[in-house]
């Protein structure tokens, strides 16, 4: 199997990753009473991921940990794509 396959896989796992945290995050600000629309999820992600992480950081006083999980899952996935890319070209 090619390298860039291995790197596509992983870019795409990440997405799927980042999608799970996206969705739980819409389900936590759900329950905290947040007013949230399901519809426009992907494109209020990040608008979302930053309510929460304000939120989480008003309570505890610590941002939750579902703010990095979608943080570091949508630039895993960037990273992964571009090595696929490069390695496509290459």
């Amino acid at each position: 199997m090619d390298l860039m396959y291995v790197y596509g896989i992983m870019a795409g796992l990440c997405g799927v990753w980042n999608g799970i945290s996206g969705g739980m995050i819409y389900f936590d600000l759900r329950g905290r009473g947040e007013k949230v629309n399901f519809f426009l999820l992907r494109m209020m992600a990040p608008w979302y991921a930053y309510r929460y992480r304000q939120i989480t950081l008003a309570e505890t006083g610590r941002t939750g940990p579902l703010f990095y999980h979608y943080v570091v899952s949508i630039n895993a996935a960037l990273v992964f794509a571009i090595v696929a890319i490069v390695l496509k070209l290459t």
